[in-house]
């Protein structure tokens, strides 16, 4: 039976003026709900909130903190990189306690805005402090261990694989060739080859966050060479790759986001809680210990990462297995997980 078109949820979002902003080319998103203890401006990158994972996912930590922490907060779209530095700079200006941008393509405008307000704390998702120019000391780098959630969903994967017998096929489909994105494929394929050595691997970058048109064409190159399984890492753009296993009648695995919710041919998912971290680095900024200069590391052992909802269709033997390898990579009996894909 073919699976059909995939139905997305859409996601209502409640802060206030949501279209284009008059004062820049930029889109932005502003909420007040929540007290003055501080003013958190959240910055995102060209998915924007509606990615259903990435960004949605930090727009979540920031309500959060305005329901339980009193803060007031704001976000500011991105639809272009050329907006990075006006929001930034604008966040800046208004007065921000803390501003957060949410992606590796921020790195270069975050290191340049720093450098410009060193009396305003920022943080950035996903890039690695060191990695900065100027190694300004008001940036914090979030950064996760996704190696491990991919190692969680490509055990899963070559479980799945392998009871099929014969030749196993697994594809992934990343946005663009960055460490995160390589963290995610690297450690999902040795996770299923540590499962099934026999697996085949599929990888290709759709070089896009938004458009689900290119990971479609991509997943469905994937399917049509035999991989049963899709693992998406391109955000919304991705989207596309999970619609392409649906409408072939194969697994598609999520990113981010726990996104089982999409459909019944959703494997699972592996997931990043940057929900997670908006949330305990802007603790940090009430509670006066925010450090710049540094990295917040979220991996397993600290629930930075984990693995999402996994099909009722999968033997809970094998559930089991995947629940056992998580709680041995918390505790370091599995290391080195590679996260370079070659």
């Amino acid at each position: 039976m073919r699976l059909g078109l995939l139905a997305l949820a859409s996601v209502a979002f409640v802060a206030a003026g949501c279209g284009g902003s008059s004062s820049s080319s930029s889109s932005t998103s502003a909420s007040t709900t929540g007290g003055d203890k501080a003013f958190v401006v959240l910055v995102t990158d060209i998915g924007q909130l509606n990615d259903h994972g990435f960004n949605q996912l930090a727009y979540a930590g920031l309500k959060k903190a305005q329901r339980e922490l009193g803060i007031k907060g704001a976000v500011y779209q991105s639809p272009a990189s050329s907006d990075y530095i006006p929001n930034l700079t604008q966040a800046a200006r208004k007065g921000a306690d803390l501003v957060i941008s949410v992606g590796f393509d921020q790195a270069t405008s975050i290191a340049k805005v720093a450098k410009q307000f060193p009396k305003t704390d920022f943080a950035i998702i996903d890039v690695d402090w060191n990695d900065l120019t100027g190694k300004p000391k008001n940036v914090e780098g979030l950064i996760f261990r996704e190696q491990e959630a991919g190692y969680l969903v490509g055990y899963l994967a070559g479980l799945v694989e392998k009871q099929k017998g014969g030749q196993n096929t697994i594809g992934s489909v990343g946005g663009q060739k960055q460490p995160p994105v390589d963290r995610y494929i690297a450690g999902y394929q040795a996770g299923a080859a540590a499962a099934d050595p026999g697996v085949k691997f599929l990888n290709g970058y759709s070089q896009e966050w938004v458009d689900q048109a290119k990971c479609k064409t991509l997943a469905l190159n994937q399917i049509s060479q035999g991989a049963n399984i899709v693992f998406q890492v391109a955000g919304g753009c991705g989207l596309g790759a999970l619609d392409a296993a649906k409408q072939e009648n194969v697994w598609g695995i999520g990113v981010d986001a726990d996104q089982a919710y999409i459909g019944k041919h959703v494997l699972t998912s592996a997931m990043k809680r940057v929900d997670t971290s908006v949330y305990a680095t802007i603790k940090q900024v009430l509670d006066g210990t925010f450090k710049g200069g540094g990295n917040a590391v979220f991996s397993l052992q600290n629930d930075g990462v984990a693995l999402g909802k996994v099909s009722p269709q999968v033997p809970k033997s094998d559930v089991a297995k995947v629940r056992q390898i998580a709680k041995n990579i918390a505790a370091g009996k599995i290391a080195d997980i590679p996260t370079e894909v070659k």
